[in-house]
């Protein structure tokens, strides 16, 4: 029992993403790269929305939620492929390979949670405008926040724990550069059909549910824009969705890929592009989205730079 133990309780090999080609160097540069990029636009979308005191609103808070959700998604990563790339290492700690699991996945189930809530935001921004401020108040944004974090953490807690009570077998090698649960999954010695079941219900909850909320959001929300007279009013409305819907698109895409498929047709390769583009892209192009697809946030930050440029002046 306790060299079983020992044996479970022992440190696991992360195959990384790069080699030491100069071709891989290359990319290995171009990824810290956008992560710098990942960190600063998030960072400063946060800063941004708490210092401004006209983005102080439902929609700006969730959005400074999705933000946060994104910087500590890329750093939960990125950082430790790239230390061990850098160092030469390839091991991760059985207990640090938890951590990751658990942090991973329960910042890629609060924003599919997060995102189908901002969802209905911008239904009630577009389809009852006179009842926004009663029906999308603060404190209705907090719950939205705290059911977001609090149900993907429950998620994830169950998930990481049976996973990592599983005995794990062969070299130890994951194929890929963090503890994403496929590949972890393919570590495990003996039958795990049931809870594969389990995962994949748990994946239709956090994945399937949200889509079908943001489906039935926007198609009310169409149905609204159709009926403006107005071609200005259509404009806005448009405007004021398309970031969400970008966003949505690119994120739930790229968690469908690689979570929806049967285990039988995943391959490493596979496997990686899905994670790059929902854990290290993704969580780049969100802040530059709505950064530059949202007058609001411009004005902003324009403010903010302009009280700043007067402080230093007296």
């Amino acid at each position: 029992m306790w060299q079983r133990n020992r044996t479970s309780l022992a440190d696991f090999i992360l195959e990384g993403l790069f080699d030491d080609s100069l071709t891989h160097l290359f990319l290995f540069s171009l990824t810290i790269v956008v992560f710098l990029i990942a960190v600063s636009g998030n960072t400063l979308t946060i800063l941004l929305i708490c210092a401004d005191a006209q983005l102080h609103t439902p929609m700006y808070f969730l959005l400074s939620q999705l933000s946060l959700m994104d910087l500590m998604h890329v750093s939960t990563t990125i950082p430790k492929m790239a230390t061990n790339y850098l160092s030469g290492k390839k091991t991760i700690s059985f207990v640090g390979c938890a951590t990751q699991h658990f942090l991973y996945l329960s910042l890629g189930g609060a924003e599919c949670i997060l995102l189908a809530l901002m969802s209905y935001d911008r239904y009630v921004a577009i389809c009852h405008p006179l009842r926004y401020t009663v029906l999308m108040n603060r404190r209705v944004g907090l719950m939205m926040a705290v059911m977001s974090w609090l149900g993907a953490s429950i998620n994830s807690l169950i998930h990481t724990t049976i996973l990592m009570h599983f005995p794990f077998c062969g070299s130890r090698k994951i194929h890929h550069f963090y503890c994403e649960f496929p590949a972890v999954v393919k570590l495990v010695c003996g039958d795990i059909t049931v809870y594969e079941t389990i995962v994949y219900i748990s994946s239709i909850i956090l994945l399937l549910f949200p889509i079908f909320l943001v489906s039935t959001s926007y198609a009310f929300i169409l149905h609204s824009v159709i009926q403006m007279r107005s071609a200005g009013s259509k404009r806005n409305a448009f405007a004021t969705c398309s970031s969400h819907f970008i966003v949505v698109s690119f994120w739930f895409g790229a968690c469908i890929f690689s979570y929806m498929r049967p285990r039988s047709q995943h391959t490493p390769l596979q496997d990686k592009v899905g994670s790059v583009f929902y854990s290290i892209i993704t969580p780049t192009l969100n802040p530059l989205i709505y950064t530059l697809r949202n007058k609001d946030v411009a004005k902003a930050l324009r403010r903010v730079l302009g009280r700043e440029i007067l402080t230093q002046r007296q």
